[in-house]
């Protein structure tokens, strides 16, 4: 227990102090003092955490006091050695806040490892983890098992010194786990030194180590019953490049016998679950649970393990390593013979013999599967050979005794299995490669100790003696080092030596010396050696002890604690004997080669491996014997604890070699709960792995350390401003001589301050008293002011409160005036008001009386003037009839009298005529003017005939209105015509004329009813009418708000359309821009891999070169007939790698070769598809977009015909109406024919206007809706719709019945409502349909572009030569086809699969006749060449250089003007084919970017490199076109392969391979790169060749090019963000430095050579600066500064989850500065459109977690709204990690995030802790046209270019 001075006791011991005391639960338990302890005390006042008061009493004889508890801010470190107050309880502590609370299983101590296993699958050990923790200090990450293996790795690549790894801990705790993790580290980080994978093939032995040699236990499902130590090597660039595997110990009697709730090796039931297999039919297997060797334990099973697919993982394993099927069912049928073995019955024949039945079913499976006779093996399972000096004999064996040797038959074939599957991993696992350095990984077992404890039990804890005295002697001499370091006094530590221990077991005389002396004794014992014990060390050694109630057991004292083992079974275990006739019987096995394989070596000594060979003193005798049998049977005499000693001692002196880790794996619980804590086996486990001993050897000397600068800054609040001077060091110095009296509590040394044991919590005392005084004056002067503030405030309330009172007082008075006065007028007014309505009713009432009379007077008076009226009428109407009868009887006398006397005048002058006619005189004298008056009559006759005419058309006229007259008046001219004969013969008769008065007078009255029935049913019709009006216009209104209801309904469901539509329309836009980012990733990804491997390729065909120089081809020699789309020279160097491999003999794998090439084959494939589905994905999203409008246009009919139901329901209402008028009509009619309302009658003229009036409006509207029909007929045919609204046959009825004449005259009063809401509907339809239109004619307009543009381009197609024609044809025919499986696509997915089929065979089949023609014309231009070389020689004429591509083979060769536009000469430059190398040298290989980026302008070298490219178009010389452009491309990336690593020359190619891709594109001829040209850059465009593929070429080029920017970016960028970002304090004061331990951080001090934030921001403007130079794109330079950003995000923020101390609020404070200035300079740079800030969002909401308050539920919602961008496992491990730096911030409860974790459940996310620090962006490169004119381009004379002649 830690002593403390006097003056130490009472300044720590004080009130409130926590201490730790004992507890029998929970071990040690905190409590705090409540009073201050003084000097001679004898017992302490504490109170429990309980508050339980107690009564500590103090030992009287040591008076030690209670351990001190660390301060708040300390507990949780990731170092236990930066607890101020070592020691036990500190540690349990501190191991358990952060195992428990923090979820973190990994903690320092020192230079160890404390990992606690968790029971539980964590997401910390993914590749993402890997690459973070891969070339960081030990220290500034948090604990970790990789960070051990880093550090591991680091120091073999540093100092050059082999490597261990350490990993112990007792059954449970994890050890196989975390040495596993630690071989993939390795695996992961380096890599291996060639393609034979030997990174996975060193991780396929674990699950064949785990097989065969993990079993499960009591206390662990994959324990470990072996030790191994893996020795994995590297090369001298430390890559992978084998591995070596030692076992110690296996644990056979696993084989025989296993406890209750325990299982034999997993392999076992790995073959019982596969029994079923075809393959293992012959092993003859079944259930487990049917063999006596896997039953025993009666737990077969294990949960949440399929022992099938194990077997699967298994089998997989053996192949990867090289051990094939044959050998692999070798195995498996040694395994099932064990299997079989053991149930193998032995019967009792007698008491010292037995005998095994004849044709037992098991040893008959057995012999078949080993191939050995049954009987044989049957009788030396049951008999034994003995020899002596002279003879051998044969001894039976009793019942026990053959089954003892049958389980160590069984136990021996195991181990022989065992060391054969380890010696052949071995061997896959070795390479011819000289190893350079190892790491070795050691997964031994712990300490232990059970209630038995045997041979077993004894040989592991000899092993972690050694092991323990090799960490203690290691821990002290680092101690040690570090005191010479900083040369400070050095003092000896006592530290426990375990050597005595060690001596007691392997020195001379001792234990195992004892154990094999008497395994050589022919009657040994264990009882005899237990005796020998006894007598040698009871009385030498304090570390033996004997057992009080046993004389067949012994104590050790080891290092960790006291075990008593059971000496029974040591002898025969250590002796380890089997029966050799049984050895040889299966060595004499002739069927099965494996078996004699695994007992070859049995003559040998023992194995390297520390196996125990399992062979006895019986087993080895012969009968004849000879020398060399002698010498080997001596040295295979070799006991199990001799071979385990050697082994072991081989094992320290490796481990001495080289430089060691601990890891030390706990347990934490005996139930596999997981986070389940149990302090006792905590505290066991770290007393036996030598945790606590680290502590101890730490505590003895200065544990807490701290530099002069951490200590300033931590401590300069215990400062007054006069000890603060210039030099750091002296200033500690003075403060700590003041505060800290005992000069033996520190030391000064030259780097750093070393304290005591408690000295740093006394200082953090000193700190925190200080901070709360300052604290308690800041809350004092705050609360002044508050207070004064809360008084003034409260003072100018309450005057403001008597100031709104009194005023309230005043003006509630002055409104009760106001009531008062108000409600005397109120009253006054009110009766006046009462009086006016009295005498207004009185009023009312008689001038009602006073109408109502004078009405009826009135009415008398009318109806007497009425009558009267009527008599006078009908009395004119009489007397004029009878004087017009008196008249016409008197004209017609007198017209007959005229009549009779004219026609006898006219016979008296006739007969006159005759007499003179005969006369010949009157003859002649008429016969002179007979011709004149022939005329003058003719001429009569004619007016007569005229005027006849007339009078007849008159005649007519008036027949025709009279007729109307006389059928009105018919009937009265026959009543009246009996009186009007009788007055012609009596007009004087009176008395008949006063009877035809009488009548008359009573038809008068009966005329007058019957008028007044009329009327009657006039108004009863009339107010009929009336009310079905009312009724039909409350139907029209009831109709019209439904109507209006529909329509609102019909509104918000196509506004929630419109709205569901827009959004899927944003969301498919979005999935398909995220699609077409992924695609642009993977695209890119795949580009990066082809670079690689490319590279690698090369590397190859250098190595190829520099073994057979010789044999390398030229790049002329390369056939000039090679494809045109071949733009790049991969293939070329596949074809020049292939051919130099055959001439190769030696030193290079031709399989890596070919596979390299099939490899880069399926790339290019890769890639062409990925191009083509990039360009489907585009199209797919314009083609979203139009559907989206048909789907719209689709709504919109359906509303349409919603109100074209509507108005068929209207139509048949109107029908119904109708119907119901002509059921009127016919009752009226009924009513008509009685005679009471005959025609003529006013009623009857009444009714016949009205209906007439109606008629003709419905005649208008009748009209009106066949128009509106005829429109709405048309409109639906203009929007294509399917159905329509009414069928036509409704349409021709409608029609039919509205001609019908009857109805014409029906009054049909409620039509007119109902089709002035048809004609409403109609023009709200007219309008939609209007706009329908528009659209339309929007499309057919596009439809005429389309086609104008597709004229335009067969205009320019049939101006093209035939080759570019046809290509020309064909892209079309491509993309028409793709055009139409895209909507074919959109109308029907299912008919467009097959659509899609055939449209890809088409284009396949167009794309291989294109191929074809391609051959063709390069062939045919082939020939043409040769023949005009030859006809050139013949002098046959002078030919071009070059024939055009439209020029046909079989023309003859001569002088032919080829006809060309005209073009303008300039912006070219000419180059002779020979100089096309030094142009290529010149302006690429040997350009500075330097210069031309200062000197010249931006992109010099692509606009020279295009204008030699437009010559060789211009001259349409296509040889000279691909070369230029595969040398250009091939030389860029010679030059990045060489200068890769410059960020200059990166920048400079990646600008001007872009500017050089603008370029083919705005002269490239198509319409959409030429809109920003002028006339002068379209007339520079290309005319010969279409570079489209070349173009995509040049892309990828610039993708790697950009994506290897983006690499040297990241290099420079990364070492900075780290410490730039996170360690550095921008602002200086805000987060204090807390005590670390051994493990020391990176300094957030400023130091030379320290990154800050100014340096990122430096480097960022001079990526900024060098790209502007270089001229590139301002799109790109956004694209590049969000990655840049991307990446200072993501690994600031994966440093932050990894790392706990920086995990606290001012932390975040400092992360949220640094990012405000990254922002700034974002806004500076213009760039906050580029997305930058976006990417650090997660890290800024990261660094508000930090500092909101994180308590309640409302700040449980608040963070799950603020942190959007952060998955779930980040925020859970930001709050985990969170740490306050001083006492006064709180931590985080386990409640708090147990609610933050619930809210977040529902969120869907990956499980992804740390961020893809390796993702980049898809880059795209925006199309962006230079105005620079190529003509006005001046070459420089400094890039030696004069060999080029501007055209």
């Amino acid at each position: 227990m830690e002593r403390v001075t006097a003056m130490a006791a009472s300044e720590l011991y004080t009130k409130r102090a926590r201490v730790w005391i004992p507890d029998a639960e929970e071990v040690w338990k905190s409590a705090e003092l409540t009073k201050d302890y003084k000097d001679g005390d004898t017992a302490l006042q504490l109170i429990l955490e309980d508050v339980t008061s107690i009564e500590h009493k103090l030992d009287p004889k040591t008076k030690n006091l209670p351990h001190l508890r660390n301060p708040d801010i300390l507990v949780g470190e990731n170092d236990l050695t930066a607890l101020s107050y070592l020691h036990e309880p500190a540690v349990l502590h501190n191991l358990k806040v952060r195992f428990m609370d923090s979820k973190l299983i990994y903690t320092y101590c020192g230079i160890v490892l404390v990992a606690i296993n968790p029971y539980e699958t964590l997401p910390i050990y993914g590749t993402d983890i890997i690459s973070a923790y891969s070339g960081q200090n030990m220290g500034d990450m948090d604990p970790h098992i990789f960070a051990v293996a880093e550090e591991a790795y680091k120091q073999m690549a540093r100092d050059e010194r082999n490597q261990s790894i350490i990993v112990s801990g007792e059954s449970g705790a994890g050890k196989t786990v975390s040495a596993k993790y630690a071989m993939r580290y390795f695996a992961t980080v380096s890599g291996s030194a060639s393609e034979t994978n030997v990174e996975e093939k060193v991780l396929a032995s674990n699950p064949i180590m785990e097989a065969i040699g993990n079993a499960k236990t009591t206390r662990n499902d994959n324990s470990s019953r072996f030790g191994k130590y893996i020795e994995i090597g590297f090369d001298n660039r430390y890559r992978i490049i084998g591995a070596h595997m030692r076992t110690y110990l296996l644990e056979k009697s696993r084989v025989v016998f296993q406890a209750d709730e325990e299982r034999n090796y997993h392999i076992f039931y790995q073959l019982c679950a596969s029994a079923d297999l075809p393959e293992f039919k012959i092993l003859r297997l079944s259930s487990a649970n049917d063999f006596l060797y896997t039953r025993q334990g009666r737990s077969p099973v294990i949960d949440g393990v399929d022992d099938t697919k194990e077997l699967c993982i298994t089998r997989k394993a053996f192949t990867l390593l090289g051990i094939n099927d044959s050998y692999q069912m070798g195995l498996f049928q040694v395994l099932a013979a064990i299997l079989h073995l053991g149930n193998v019955d032995i019967k009792e024949r007698d008491s010292d013999s037995c005998i095994i039945p004849p044709n037992n079913r098991h040893l008959t499976a057995f012999c078949e599967l080993v191939g050995v006779t049954y009987q044989d093996m049957s009788q030396w399972l049951c008999h034994r050979k003995l020899k002596t000096a002279t003879e051998t004999y044969v001894k039976t064996l009793s019942r026990l005794q053959a089954t003892n040797s049958r389980d160590a038959l069984s136990k021996h074939i195991y181990a022989k299995l065992f060391n054969w599957i380890v010696e052949h991993v071995n061997k896959a696992l070795i390479t011819n490669i000289k190893q350079h350095s190892f790491i070795g990984v050691l997964d031994i077992y712990g300490f232990e100790t059970f209630e038995i404890n045997s041979f077993e039990q004894f040989c592991i804890n000899y092993a972690n003696e050694k092991l323990q005295q090799q960490f203690n002697m290691h821990v002290f001499k680092l101690e040690q080092e570090e005191y010479m370091k900083e040369q400070i006094p050095w003092t000896l530590i006592d530290f426990y030596d375990n050597q005595p221990c060690i001596n007691l077991i392997e020195a001379k005389m001792g234990i195992l010396d004892l154990l094999d002396e008497e395994c050589k004794m022919p009657k040994g014992s264990d009882d005899s050696w237990a005796q020998k014990l006894y007598n040698t060390h009871l009385k030498t050694c304090n570390l033996f002890e004997k057992p009080r109630m046993s004389n067949r057991a012994f104590i050790i004292q080891h290092f960790a604690d006291k075990v008593e083992y059971q000496c029974d079974g040591f002898l025969e275990k250590n002796k380890d004997t089997v029966n050799e006739e049984q050895i040889n019987v299966l060595k004499a096995s002739k069927k099965f080669d494996l078996l004699v394989e695994l007992f070859h070596d049995e003559e040998k000594a023992i194995s390297p491996t520390g196996q125990v060979p399992g062979t006895g003193g019986r087993t080895r005798l012969s009968i004849k014997p000879d020398k060399s049998r002698d010498k080997s049977s001596k040295e295979h005499k070799k006991t199990v604890g001799c071979q385990f000693r050697n082994s072991l001692q081989m094992l320290m002196e490796t481990l001495n070699a080289t430089t060691p880790h601990y890891v030390r794996c706990i347990k934490p619980n005996d139930f596999k709960m997981a986070f389940s804590f149990d302090p006792k086996r905590a505290v066991q486990q770290l007393r036996a792995c030598g945790v606590l001993e680290t502590i101890r050897i730490s505590a003895a000397g200065f544990p807490s350390r701290w530099t002069y600068q951490e200590f300033f800054s931590r401590y300069r609040v215990l400062m007054v401003q006069k000890d603060v001077l210039p030099d750091k060091k002296l200033t500690c110095k003075n403060v700590l001589e003041k505060l800290v009296q005992d000069q033996d509590k520190y030391q000064f040394g030259k780097t750093k301050i070393f304290f005591r044991a408690g000295q740093v919590a006394y200082l953090e005392k000193l700190r925190a008293d200080k901070l709360r005084v300052a604290c308690i004056r800041i809350q004092k002067t705050i609360r002044c002011w508050l207070a004064r503030k809360k008084y003034l405030r409260q003072r100018s309330a309450a005057i403001t409160i008597q100031r709104f009172t009194r005023g309230y007082q005043a003006r509630c008075l002055a409104k009760f005036m106001r009531r008062t006065q108000a409600a005397t007028m109120i009253q006054k007014y009110q009766r006046m008001c009462v009086e006016r309505k009295r005498y207004r009713k009185k009023q009312a009432a008689a001038l009602a009386l006073q109408k109502i009379l004078r009405a009826y007077q009135a009415r008398q008076k009318y109806q007497t003037l009425l009558r009267e009226s009527k008599s006078v009428i009908i009395q004119r109407h009489v007397r004029g009839w009878l004087a017009r009868c008196w008249y016409k009887r008197c004209l017609v006398s007198i017209v007959y009298l005229q009549c009779c006397i004219r026609r006898m005048r006219a016979r008296r002058e006739l007969k006159k005529l005759k007499i003179e006619a005969r006369s010949v005189e009157h003859f002649k004298k008429l016969n002179r003017g007979m011709e004149n008056k022939i005329m003058q009559l003719q001429r009569k006759i004619d007016e007569q005939h005229k005027d006849n005419r007339l009078m007849s058309d008159k005649l007519n006229s008036l027949e025709t209105s009279y007729t109307t007259e006389s059928e009105r008046m018919r009937a009265e001219l026959t009543r009246l015509r009996g009186a009007e004969e009788d007055a012609k013969n009596k007009g004087n008769q009176v008395s008949s004329l006063q009877e035809e008065l009488e009548r008359l007078r009573k038809e008068l009255s009966t005329t007058q009813q019957e008028k007044k029935n009329i009327e009657d049913w006039t108004q009863a019709y009339k107010d009929k009418m009336e009310k079905m009006v009312s009724e039909l216009k409350e139907q029209n209104g009831l109709l019209k708000t439904e109507k209006n209801d529909l329509n609102r309904l019909i509104q918000e469901q196509s506004q929630q359309m419109n709205e569901k539509m827009v959004r899927a329309i944003a969301q498919e836009t979005q999935q398909l821009e995220t699609d077409l980012n992924e695609e642009r990733s993977r695209y890119q990804n795949l580009l990066t891999e082809h670079l690689r491997l490319e590279e690698k390729y090369d590397d190859l065909k250098e190595e190829m070169r520099g073994s057979k120089p010789g044999h390398r081809r030229r790049d002329s020699t390369h056939s000039s007939n090679e494809s045109e789309y071949t733009y790049n020279s991969e293939y070329t160097d596949l074809e020049e790698g292939s051919r130099a491999v055959e001439d190769v003999t030696r030193g290079i794998d031709t399989s890596l070769t070919l596979k390299l090439q099939k490899r880069l084959t399926e790339l290019e494939q890769e890639k062409q598809s990925l191009r083509n589905e990039l360009e489907n994905k585009d199209e797919q999203f314009q083609r979203a977009r139009a559907r989206d409008n048909v789907e719209f246009k689709k709504a919109r009919g359906a509303e349409l015909e919603y109100e074209s139901l509507k108005r068929q329901e209207l139509e048949s209402e109107n029908k119904k109406l109708k119907h119901d008028l002509a059921a009127m009509r016919k009752s009226l009619l009924g009513d008509a024919a009685t005679g009471a309302g005959a025609p003529g009658s006013p009623a009857y003229k009444v009714l016949l206007d009205q209906l007439n009036s109606s008629c003709e409006e419905l005649e208008v509207r009748k009209e009106e809706v066949l128009i509106l029909r005829s429109q709405l007929v048309s409109q639906k045919e203009a929007m294509h719709h399917k159905e329509t609204m009414t069928e036509p046959s409704v349409y021709a009825d409608d029609v039919s019945k509205l001609k019908d004449t009857d109805e014409i005259k029906q009054a049909y009063v409620g039509l007119k409502d109902t089709n002035r809401l048809l004609e409403h509907q109609l023009q709200t339809q007219r309008r939609t349909h209007d706009s329908e239109v528009e659209t339309l004619r929007g499309e057919l307009q596009n439809v005429k572009e389309e086609n104008n543009r597709q004229q335009q381009l067969l205009a320019q197609n049939l101006q093209l030569p035939p080759e570019a024609r046809i290509e020309a044809s064909l892209q079309h025919e491509i993309t028409r086809l793709t055009n139409e499986n895209l909507e074919l696509l959109a109308e029907d997915p299912t008919a467009s699969q097959e659509a899609r089929v055939i449209i890809l065979r088409r284009m396949v089949d167009l794309m291989e006749q294109l191929e074809k023609q391609d051959r063709t014309i390069r062939k045919l231009k082939k020939q043409l060449k040769v023949y005009s070389k030859r006809i050139g020689e013949m002098g046959a004429g002078q030919t071009e250089g070059q024939t055009s591509p439209g020029q046909m083979v079989d023309e003859p060769i001569h002088p032919v003007n080829i006809p060309r536009r005209e073009k303008d000469f300039q912006g070219m430059l000419e180059y002779k084919k020979e100089d096309e190398l030094k142009l290529v040298k010149n302006l690429i290989l040997e350009l500075k970017p330097r210069g031309v980026a200062v000197n010249l302008i931006p992109g010099l070298p692509a606009y020279i490199l295009f204008m030699c490219l437009r010559h060789a178009d211009y001259v349409n010389d296509d040889q000279k076109v691909r070369t230029l452009l595969t040398s250009t491309i091939n030389s860029i990336k010679k030059i990045l392969k060489k200068r890769g690593d410059d960020v200059e020359t990166v920048s400079f190619w990646l600008a001007n391979t872009c500017r050089f891709l603008h370029c083919l594109k705005q002269y490239s001829g198509d319409e959409a790169f030429m809109k920003h040209n002028t006339s002068r850059q379209n007339e520079h465009c290309l005319s010969n060749f279409d570079l489209a593929e070349y173009r995509q070429v040049i892309s990828d080029l610039a993708i790697q090019i950009y994506q290897q920017l983006i690499k040297c970016m990241e290099n420079i960028l990364w070492p900075m963000i780290v410490s730039g970002m996170l360690e550095h304090e921008t602002i200086q004061g805000v987060s204090g430095v807390k005590p670390t331990g051994l493990r020391k951080r990176t300094s957030s001090i400023a130091d030379e050579g320290t990154y800050t934030l100014d340096s990122i921001i430096r480097q960022l403007n001079a990526f900024h600066s060098t790209m502007c130079q270089h001229g590139t794109d301002p799109e790109l330079i956004k694209q590049v500064v969000k990655q840049q950003f991307y990446i200072i995000g993501a690994v600031t923020l994966n440093n932050l989850l990894l790392r706990k101390d920086m995990c606290s609020w001012s932390k975040g404070m400092q992360i949220r500065y640094n990012v405000s200035q990254l922002e700034e300079w974002l806004r500076d740079k213009g760039l906050m459109v580029c997305g930058a800030k976006e990417t650090l969002e997660p890290l800024i909401q990261a660094a508000q977690l930090l500092q909101v308050k994180k308590k309640t539920d409302e700040d449980a919602e608040a963070i799950c709204s603020m942190c959007q961008g952060l998955t779930t496992a980040q925020i859970v491990k930001v709050l985990n990690l969170y740490t306050p730096v001083n006492e006064f911030e709180e931590r985080v409860s386990v409640a708090f995030i147990r609610t933050i974790q619930t809210r977040l459940r529902d969120r869907c996310e990956s499980p992804q802790l740390l961020m893809d620090t390796k993702m980049i962006y898809p880059v795209t490169f925006p199309f962006s046209p230079s105005s620079l004119a190529l003509e006005t381009i001046q070459i420089p004379s400094s890039l030696n270019l004069a060999f080029l002649t501007r055209v």
